[in-house]
This record gives C-alpha cells, sequence and structure tokens, in this order.
C-alpha cells in the first residue's frame, strides 16, 4: 500500500474520530452553559460513554498502525499532511499505554470533579472538591507513569504538553522577571500613583444591554456572525466544532459590566483564531494545534492590548453611553480609560488588571507544580494560596470561592495557568513587531479592526498549527521569546497611567 492511499485509509478513519470529538464538545458546551443542575451528572456520564467509544477509535491496532508508519515515513505526503501525522502521533504516544478501563474511569473522574468543584465554589467549601481533586490529581500522575517518554517530572512533562518545549527551567526563569519588576511597580503605585476615579464601575447595567454590547464586540472585532454563538457560563471559555462553529460565552454581572466586556473581547480573540486558520489545515486534519499561550496571545492581545487601550476606549466609548442609556453620561472618556486600566490587587483573575494579573498566575503556577509533582498535598493547598495572595498581591482571602476554588481549569488539566502569561509575552513582542509595518492604535482609533487581523491571519494564524512555540515566535517577529518586551510595555504603560517619575 502507497503511503497516499495509508493517509486516505488514515484520513477516513479521522472523520469518524473528529465526529465523536464534537460530540464530546457539544454534551460538554451544553453541561457547561445551559445543562439543568440535576443534568450536570447525566451529561458527565454521556461524555464517558462517548469518550469509550472514541478510545476504541483512536486505540484500534490499524488506525495506530497507520499513524505509526506514517510517521516513520511520510514520503509522498504534503508538508501540511506530514505536520498532521506528528501531530496524531504526539496524541498517540501519550495515551497508547491507556487500557480501556483506566481512560474510562479517568473520564468519570475529571466529569464528575467539574460537578463537584461547581457545587464547591457555589458553596464556598474546598472539601466538597477535596476528593475530586486528588482524585484528577492521581489519574494525571498514573496517566503521565503509562507514557514510554518522560520530562524530568511529571508537571515538565505535562508543560511540554501544552508548549512543546515547555519545561519548569525556563517557567522559573521567566516569572522571576516578571517578579523583579512588577511587584516593585505594584508597590509604586500603591504607595505613590495619583488617585484614579472608578465610583461608575459598579453603576448597574441591565443585563440585555451588556449582551447587546456584547455582540457588538464580537462584530467588531471581525468574527462572522453567521458561525458565532454568543452565550453564557459560570467560567467564560470558548470552543469550536470547526471554522463555521466557534461558540463563545461571557458571563453578566449586572453592577460590574466591565467583566462582561473584557471577557467577551478575550474569549472572542480565540474565536478569530479558530475561524481564520487556513482551510487547508483543517481539510488534512493539522488545524486547532498551535498551543495553549499562542492562543492565550491573541485572546489576552484584543482584551488589553487593544481593548484596554486609549484608542480603543476614545471610540467605543460613545457607543457604550448609546446602548447603556444615561448611566455614564457624566464619564469622559480619559477617566473611562483610567478606570479600566486601575491596577489594584484584586482576589479574582478573571477580573484582574493587565499589571496584576502575571502575579495570580504566578501563585497558580507554584502550587500547580508543587502538587502535581507530589511536594505538597491536596489538603494544603487553601492554606497555601491564601498566603501566596498575602506574599504578592497583599491581600487576605475571605473564602475559598473567591481563593482556590475560583478556576475550572484544576477539574482536569495542569500545565496550562503559565499559557496565560506566556501568551501576554508573546503579544506585546507581536505588537512591537506590527507596530514597525502598521499604525496599530491609529487603527483602533478608527474602530478599524481588520488591518490588524488581517495582519494576524496571515502572519500568526497560518502557521501556528504548523509549529513549535520558539519557532512561531521566531517567524513572526525575528526573535525567539523575550519577556523584557512585556515588562517594557507594562512600565510605560502604568507609570504614565498613574503619572510616576
Amino acid at each position: 500500500m502507497t503511503n497516499t492511499e495509508k493517509w486516505n485509509q488514515l484520513a477516513g478513519r479521522l472523520n469518524e474520530i473528529h465526529v465523536y470529538e464534537r460530540c464530546l464538545g457539544k454534551v460538554n458546551y451544553d453541561m457547561e452553559c445551559c445543562a439543568p443542575a440535576e443534568g450536570i451528572a447525566p451529561a458527565g456520564d454521556d461524555m464517558a460513554v462517548l469518550g469509550k467509544r472514541l478510545y476504541e477509535l483512536t486505540h484500534d491496532p490499524a488506525y495506530q498502525a497507520l499513524v505509526v508508519e506514517l510517521h516513520e515515513n511520510g514520503a509522498g505526503l504534503t508538508p501540511v499532511q506530514q505536520k498532521a501525522v506528528e501531530h496524531l502521533y504526539d496524541d498517540y504516544a501519550r495515551t497508547k499505554n491507556f487500557t480501556a478501563e483506566f481512560s474510562y474511569e479517568m473520564d468519570l473522574a475529571f466529569n464528575r470533579a467539574y460537578g463537584d468543584w461547581l457545587k464547591a465554589k457555589q458553596q464556598k467549601d474546598f472539601s466538597l472538591f477535596r476528593d475530586s481533586f486528588a482524585a484528577v490529581i492521581d489519574y494525571t500522575r498514573r496517566s503521565v507513569a503509562l507514557r514510554d517518554k518522560q520530562a524530568a517530572t511529571v508537571y515538565d512533562t505535562l508543560l511540554d504538553d501544552y508548549e512543546k518545549g515547555g519545561s519548569i527551567a525556563g517557567l522559573d526563569a521567566f516569572f522571576d522577571a516578571v517578579k523583579a519588576r512588577v511587584i516593585p511597580l505594584v508597590r509604586r503605585i500603591q504607595a505613590e500613583g495619583k488617585p484614579i476615579r472608578t465610583d461608575f464601575l459598579t453603576r448597574p447595567v441591565p443585563i440585555a444591554r451588556q449582551e447587546a454590547f456584547s455582540r457588538y464586540l464580537l462584530a467588531l472585532e471581525g468574527l462572522r456572525p453567521s458561525a458565532t454563538v454568543l452565550m453564557t457560563t459560570e467560567h467564560p471559555f470558548t470552543t469550536h466544532f470547526g471554522p463555521h462553529d466557534v461558540r463563545v460565552t461571557t458571563h453578566y454581572y449586572e453592577e460590574n459590566f466591565i467583566s462582561n466586556i473584557f471577557s467577551t473581547l478575550h474569549e472572542g480573540g480565540h474565536a478569530l483564531f479558530m475561524q481564520n486558520e487556513p482551510a487547508v489545515l483543517y481539510e488534512n486534519f493539522a488545524a486547532d494545534r498551535m498551543t495553549s499561550a499562542m492562543h492565550e496571545c491573541i485572546s489576552r492581545f484584543y482584551e488589553n492590548i487593544v481593548g484596554r487601550s486609549e484608542a480603543f476606549i476614545r471610540f467605543v466609548a460613545p457607543k457604550l453611553r448609546e446602548l447603556s442609556g444615561d448611566t455614564f453620561a457624566d464619564v469622559s472618556e480619559r477617566e473611562l480609560f483610567e478606570a479600566v486600566n486601575v491596577a489594584e490587587p484584586g482576589l479574582i483573575r478573571m477580573d484582574a488588571d493587565e499589571l496584576t494579573y502575571p502575579l495570580h498566575i504566578l501563585v497558580r503556577y507554584e502550587l500547580e507544580k508543587a502538587f502535581v509533582n507530589g511536594h505538597i498535598t491536596v489538603d494544603e493547598i487553601p492554606a497555601l494560596w491564601n498566603e501566596k495572595y498575602k506574599e504578592y498581591l497583599g491581600l487576605d482571602v475571605p473564602d475559598d470561592a473567591r481563593g482556590c476554588l475560583q478556576d475550572v481549569h484544576w477539574t482536569g488539566s495542569y500545565g496550562y495557568f503559565p499559557s496565560y502569561a506566556l501568551g501576554n509575552a508573546y503579544g506585546a513582542q507581536i505588537l512591537h513587531t506590527m507596530q514597525q509595518e502598521m499604525d496599530v492604535f491609529g487603527a483602533v482609533e478608527a474602530g478599524d479592526l481588520r488591518p490588524i487581523g488581517n495582519w494576524l491571519t496571515e502572519r500568526v494564524f497560518a502557521i501556528a498549527s504548523l509549529s513549535t512555540p520558539d519557532e512561531w515566535i521566531k517567524a513572526v517577529t525575528g526573535e525567539g521569546l523575550n519577556v523584557n518586551y512585556y515588562l517594557d510595555y507594562l512600565e510605560s504603560k502604568f507609570t504614565r497611567l498613574y503619572d510616576l517619575q
């Protein structure tokens, strides 16, 4: 059988595999967005059954043989097809030693953890999540132990899953640089910064008006309405089932309208990535293989670099006033710009300002590498979380819901959180390159984000799924990741914002 024939056979199998993956994703989307409380557990059971069939398809000896053979010899395949095989082989290598029973039990544990986490968060009681949390960590360690190829530690192995080439050593250096420059700047703002007016940020804005503004923002970002859905969930996320079915979620708070604005801009950035990868990648099963930090780079770019810029606020302020009635009639554009950028340590990562945000990720990174590698127990997490929030952000944590239960991620994935901070750094570096070639904020102030979207589509989206992080950022900017672009950006923006000498 020729390699072309092997590829055609593999493609036929992948078509069925992707159907089950999409069905799993849709049940999960339903579970998180609109299932009634009593329907969450049955939905998790449904997902486990679908996952069992997906396991059978991806562990079929004939399927695995095609992947292995084409990975060993891809002659005659296109470069995109070869990259697709490389990704499939990585997937195969991570799970090839899983038994059907182990895979099914792990799926059940992860799915049940979501329901327990939601209940625990609602009741502000970590103990209600404790056992499920411990089970998920245990299955994660056991799954890594089953791999033929492992990194120096369990957590290093997981980091490489999310960012190929990622390691504790690299992240320690990255976060050391962040701590050295961000924490002193936060302290300086607290001691010397000018006061910023924020009284209007808690003025109530009806949910219906916030939803209308969210749809306006998604259209402004350049998303195709016919391929986009907007719904609500406890913890906003974006998912997709191909470039023609992208689903954005947000969470509305009547007396915290900016939470929704920047959540929508963030999730819309993810959606743009999903809608604008080249068709050839989807046609050859190579799409949606960018790393988490690449994805976060774009979501944080639209949320912060664009969305919290003075240029964007000047453009969008009239529309905000229009949609909110007279709520902000006495607020100037400058006051709005300063208020949405106020740098003030807070408890909730999702609502964190641009400057203190990486400190929230730092807390999670330090805890995650400790509990995944077995240096601390699950029972120690709430207290250690509270200690680190006091150390880095100067805050006392009042309850578990605003503490270690606030994020959904620990119900099933470890090694992802650093991607948020890396994404910020990539975004600042890309901005530096983009500004050499176009008037970025001139376009933003004109309300025309198309030039930015086109630049990202051609330079960033087109190659992300075909590249390692290092290859990608070098191709986009001409150099490897340089955290100083990010730290320079933060220092420049916030020293000017607060009139620091």
